[in-house]
């Protein structure tokens, strides 16, 4: 099958970009033609070592000159490539790309990553509409796109090339400690993540958190962090591509998300063998079910968050069977049963198209 993939860029540290690339570079692994259509961005050599054709199809920063000028290159990318399905990963591409499909009778399937934004039910515009998680799924129902187009295919990392190309440093960090994944803010709850960690610090003042990801709002968090009693014990530290490293290396992963349509980061860390302690929101529930791994608490809630990890922490044995359970079940997390899904929704598309 010849597919083409749509992404406003695929830049490091963007959890769509990560199911995007990963996707793509699986269906090139089981013999496909896949071409990435994108702006551009660090995992360009990695889709071309794993035989995905790059594609400049600018998405990014749109002014209406330059989205008539990219709406018109994208006829010239269908007539030269003639995908048999587009898939599309973001608004912009959904868009640009309806027209055309509809010309060219090509199935356009788009994958919602992130149903809370308002612009997202734009990606109703889809013949199939996958949702990350069946809490995104039912959002886009809610949000009137018919129930007979959409499907659900949880997303995966295990196995991924994307992964296997982090570089693997033996890290000796000092226990306990907690890590925690994300961009720098307000969604991603790092507010009440550092008060939660003051609460747990007055308990185990040898604990530390090591926080990975970058945002606008980091300079914000790293003043409240330094004001905080357990404040040495907060390092914020950007955006890394060796997290797998990080994760090896730790006992308890903290996702305080507000809100959270799957959760890819919490794969990865349920793979390194981490207990998770996450908030009970959107997807969330249904990763930390495979497995019956987590322990889930309501957002915006620090004594509740820091209750859940302190339990793991006065109790060894209980913080042994959380990491026991994130590794059982670990295996349908593999992007091989991503693929074979999404391969089955475009196949269903494709033949009703036809």
């Amino acid at each position: 099958m010849r597919i083409l993939h749509l992404s406003n860029h695929c830049r490091f540290a963007n959890g769509n970009v990560h199911a995007a690339v990963d996707l793509a570079c699986e269906q090139a692994a089981k013999g496909h033609t896949v071409a990435f259509g994108s702006s551009g961005g660090y995992f360009e050599p990695l889709l071309q070592k794993n035989g995905v054709v790059l594609i400049d199809v600018p998405q990014e920063s749109m002014t209406v000159p330059k989205g008539i000028r990219t709406f018109f290159s994208l006829w010239k990318v269908i007539r030269d490539f003639r995908p048999d399905v587009i898939h599309a990963h973001m608004m912009t591409g959904a868009v640009l790309a309806k027209a055309w499909t509809c010309l060219f009778r090509i199935p356009l399937v788009t994958t919602v990553h992130n149903s809370f934004d308002r612009h997202a039910i734009l990606m109703g515009l889809g013949d199939r509409v996958i949702g990350v998680s069946r809490a995104v799924s039912e959002e886009m129902i809610r949000r009137h796109v018919p129930r007979s187009r959409v499907r659900t295919v949880l997303n995966g990392t295990r196995n991924a090339v994307r992964r296997q190309e982090w570089p693997n440093q033996n890290l000796d960090l000092p226990r306990p400690n907690l890590i925690s994944i994300g961009g720098l803010h307000p969604r991603k709850g790092i507010s009440t993540l550092l008060d939660a960690f003051e609460i747990i610090w007055r308990s185990h003042p040898e604990a530390t958190l090591n926080i990975l990801g970058e945002g606008p709002f980091r300079e914000q968090y790293e003043k409240q962090a330094a004001a905080l009693e357990g404040g040495a014990n907060i390092m914020f530290r950007g955006a890394l591509p060796d997290t797998g490293s990080w994760l090896n290396a730790s006992d308890i992963f903290v996702l305080p998300s507000l809100r959270e349509p799957f959760g890819l980061v919490i794969c990865e860390a349920r793979e390194a063998g981490c207990a998770i302690v996450a908030t009970d929101v959107d997807g969330v529930p249904e990763v930390c079910s495979v497995g019956n791994a987590g322990l889930l608490v309501p957002p915006e809630d620090a004594p509740a968050l820091a209750a859940a990890v302190l339990s793991l922490l006065d109790n060894p044995e209980l913080l042994a069977q959380q990491k026991a359970a994130s590794l059982r079940n670990i295996e349908f997390f593999d992007i091989s049963r991503v693929c074979d899904q999404t391969m089955d929704v475009y196949r269903e598309v494709m033949k009703k198209r036809r």
